[in-house]
């Protein structure tokens, strides 16, 4: 069984003020302009077959495996081995960038609403439905899949001691161009540094990051 990091113990009034922040972002973001996102998800489903909502599988606080939300942006029955392979290789420490990205280019994978989607990180709008449920936090580490967390190295265990975030500081200092080591390092200085501070920093980051498209490929 693979080991449960504790949880980290934030100040009361801090934790009151992070869930507030998160459930009051999450409804201004998703119940005002909802008839954009019902657009966004018709036009997923008209892209190409199958469902305009992915559920998957991830881990979350104490290693717990909950079911995040996001836009579906790849089509259904994808082998994801190439994926797999690159993860494996940035986990030994191998340079993996191609053209500035250490993600895989030219995805067969991806749908040509799923490249816009990716490309602008509305993608990720349906995980504020796990932020209201409580599953994640709009500012934490990248809810990880269970083959990923698997494989990661011993001293990254303490990135589960908080909720996963919607951003965080992988997601302002480079996200694609930043290898899977390096995200687990910016992950491990998040948790032990963190505060509401840090958080409210990294949410004013996140706003250009996602004007200037930084999202994944």
């Amino acid at each position: 069984m693979p080991y449960a990091a504790g949880h980290r113990r934030d100040p009361g009034w801090e934790a009151v003020a992070r869930r507030v922040l998160d459930v009051v972002v999450s409804v201004l973001v998703l119940v005002p302009p909802a008839p954009f996102w019902i657009a966004v998800a018709l036009w997923v489903r008209h892209d190409s077959p199958g469902p305009a909502l992915l559920r998957q599988e991830r881990v979350g606080l104490g290693r717990e495996v909950f079911v995040m939300y996001k836009f579906r942006s790849m089509r259904m029955g994808g082998d994801d081995l190439a994926h797999r392979r690159l993860i494996a290789a940035e986990l030994r420490g191998d340079d993996t960038a191609d053209g500035g990205s250490t993600k895989l280019g030219d995805d067969p994978r991806i749908t040509p609403s799923g490249r816009f989607l990716r490309r602008t990180s509305l993608d990720e709008i349906p995980q504020l439905i796990n932020v209201l449920k409580g599953e994640m936090s709009l500012v934490g580490p990248r809810p990880c899949l269970g083959w990923e967390a698997a494989g990661f190295p011993a001293d990254s265990s303490e990135r589960f001691a908080v909720r996963p975030g919607l951003t965080g500081l992988w997601q302002v200092s480079g996200r694609s161009t930043m290898g899977t080591l390096d995200m687990l390092r910016l992950d491990v200085a998040y948790v032990r540094s963190r505060s509401l501070g840090l958080d409210l920093r990294i949410l004013v980051r996140t706003l250009p990051s996602l004007l200037r498209g930084d999202g994944a490929r």
